[in-house]
């Protein structure tokens, strides 16, 4: 069996997805909530987006708005930044990892709207075309692994030791930010993450 498919999508989605938003959103998920939860959320999300993208191919992507999908995003991301300002939490020295079955899906529902029309996605769909869809499945779930493990990593051990005030902060001007980004590039029509 030929695995380059396999490899050349690994390769290809790793360096795409690296320092990517959805990589970012992961990172700063993670920073504030239980690693398997943020873990599972975002591998569930590149899993049913991605996963479905190769095998329906690119006409998926003829078929969603991918413009007011990117507007509905960036309003989702700003919505989440802005949540904690209206919430005036207490500030700890202590972090609480908030969580639970809703924030897998919390998770899931961030991703995948980060995922929908992103360059990995039409990466993997035009591997998927020329190649063995199974091998590229296995390929872009692999390098998302690896890469969605760093994240969590990341955010659980590196950013958790930063005070929970900046912590907040960070996290809600990333995610208005991201949210602008992606609002600014569907309305422009251009791709600026």
């Amino acid at each position: 069996m030929d695995f380059v498919p396999l490899l050349t999508t690994f390769l290809l989605i790793f360096v795409a997805e690296l320092g990517d938003k959805t990589q970012l959103t992961v990172i700063s998920l993670a920073s504030n909530h239980r690693a398997r939860e943020v873990f599972a959320g975002a591998i569930l999300a590149f899993l049913v987006v991605d996963g479905v993208s190769l095998v329906i191919g690119g006409s998926l992507l003829a078929f969603l708005p991918i413009t007011a999908i990117q507007v509905i995003a960036g309003a989702v991301f700003i919505f989440f930044g802005v949540l904690p300002w209206l919430h005036k939490a207490k500030e700890s020295t202590h972090h609480l990892k908030k969580g639970g079955k809703f924030f897998v899906f919390s998770c899931f529902s961030l991703v995948s709207l980060m995922e929908l029309g992103d360059k990995t996605q039409i990466v993997a769909i035009t591997l998927a075309a020329e190649a063995n869809p199974i091998l590229v499945l296995v390929g872009m779930m692999a390098a998302f692994a690896v890469l969605t493990g760093i994240g969590v990593t990341i955010g659980c051990k590196v950013l958790c030791r930063l005070p929970m005030k900046w912590i907040n902060t960070g996290t809600s001007a990333l995610f208005i930010i991201l949210g602008a980004i992606s609002i600014v590039g569907a309305v422009l029509g251009i791709s600026i993450l």
